[in-house]
């Protein structure tokens, strides 16, 4: 049962979040990893003979200068041009905070939006004062549509075409340096540790709201006690640490992407569970099925298919083998054992700054997995008579093979509840 095989994670919070009080103040991403990317990035410029790069995308902003901002319609921008100076181009509101973040050499703003003029006709005057006229690279040409935003298009600002970089910029992303897998590590203890909780909390007649709310906020307290100082989230998504149904409970736990609906748990319940915890703008991903109540021998026939799914992904998963590999290996168990009507999706993506990342463990993505790469391997079974079966860990490919970053029990009897 829970106690029995979680083992360390029995106890008091304090014993549950372990070796954090001893944690090294190294919890971040060093000035100079950010100055190696921003190497790559004036490298490839130089290679292309372009006048600089142009990065509306907010993830990759946080990738290159450490600076983490909600996007909203007020226009936002870095640019960095061929002599290797930066510049981020800001509302009002956001000139302190630009100021205080940013690893970068001038804050240009503008009022407000919408206003006259328009903010992207002043981000025009920072581009010029940067030498990017023509010649430049953006990853889209204009800032998104997001939120009622409207405004004109990059290559109608600069009078010419701009050169997508956004390939260059996923290719960086997608291999994680130590630091990076460090802040995956990090956040996998706390989500696993909001996990402990949900479970334990997780009764006959209580609602998913109160089991979730109650295990995230005294999972972060946990970890502010342990980390403290050195904890930045820096996530879009999540404040502190999480774990919840998302309203997969019961029959919607069918629905892979259901919306939590404030559910209340019943007896024989197959549960669909999520965990993680933001650290310094990175996520990893743990989730588990489980059920209230002894398993019927469907819903246990379910479960260990779903388990032997995921076994062979990770057998499928090693350097140097493309993703479809993987996708492939997990599709043809499905059609060995006739469960192809409860496919619904691919087998995993990677996992980062973002909470779905390329490249993607489908049969469709030919990316070679590499030293560094970190993903999701969650491959699923759907029916609307039993519900969902899906677990997913958060896996770094190595030099030899896998490492398995989550550690959550997989088995059965850990995972069923009492009634």
């Amino acid at each position: 049962m829970l106690v029995c095989e979680l083992g360390r994670c029995s106890g008091k919070l304090t014993e549950i979040a372990g070796k954090g009080k001893t944690m090294k103040p190294s919890l971040n991403i060093s000035q100079a990893e950010f100055k190696a990317r921003f190497d790559k990035l004036l490298e490839h410029l130089k290679r292309k003979k372009l006048s600089g790069v142009v990065l509306f995308d907010s993830q990759y902003i946080l990738y290159y200068t450490g600076f983490a901002f909600i996007p909203t319609e007020r226009p936002m921008a870095w640019a960095l041009n061929a002599k290797g100076k930066t510049a981020l181009f800001v509302p009002r509101l956001e000139v302190e905070h630009a100021k205080a973040n940013a690893l970068i050499d001038q804050v240009d703003h503008y009022l407000e939006y919408p206003y006259d003029p328009h903010p992207m006709q002043l981000f025009k005057k920072t581009l010029q004062s940067l030498n990017m006229q023509k010649n430049l690279a953006a990853d889209a040409d204009g800032y998104p549509w997001i939120f009622g935003y409207r405004g004109p298009a990059l290559s109608e600002l600069v009078g010419g075409k701009v050169e997508p970089v956004k390939a260059f910029v996923e290719d960086q992303l997608m291999i994680k340096s130590p630091a990076e897998i460090n802040l995956l590590r990090e956040s996998c203890k706390w989500g696993h540790l909001a996990h402990v909780l949900l479970q334990r909390y997780t009764r006959v007649g209580l609602t998913e709201t109160e089991v979730s709310d109650r295990a995230g906020s005294e999972a972060t307290r946990a970890m502010l006690d342990a980390i403290g100082p050195l904890y930045r989230g820096q996530s879009p998504y999540y404040a502190g640490a999480i774990a919840g149904y998302r309203g997969q409970i019961g029959r919607t736990s069918a629905i892979p992407h259901s919306l939590a609906n404030n559910i209340t748990f019943q007896p024989g319940d197959t549960l669909v569970t999520g965990a993680s915890a933001p650290m310094w703008g990175y996520h990893s991903e743990l989730e588990r099925t489980m059920f209230i109540g002894k398993p019927s021998s469907e819903q246990k026939r379910f479960f260990e298919h779903m388990v032997a799914l995921q076994d062979a992904a990770f057998a499928a998963m090693e350097p140097g083998k493309p993703c479809s590999q993987v996708d492939k290996a997990v599709r043809a168990y499905f059609k060995k054992h006739e469960l192809m009507d409860h496919w619904r999706h691919h087998t995993g993506h990677a996992i980062g700054l973002r909470y779905h990342e390329g490249p993607f463990l489908d049969a469709g993505d030919s990316t070679v997995m590499k030293p560094g790469m970190v993903f999701t391997v969650e491959p699923g079974l759907y029916t609307p008579k039993w519900g969902g079966f899906r677990h997913s860990d958060t896996v770094l490919i190595t030099s030899d093979g896998i490492e398995m970053l989550t550690y959550y029990p997989r088995d059965l009897d850990s995972l069923t509840l009492p009634v």
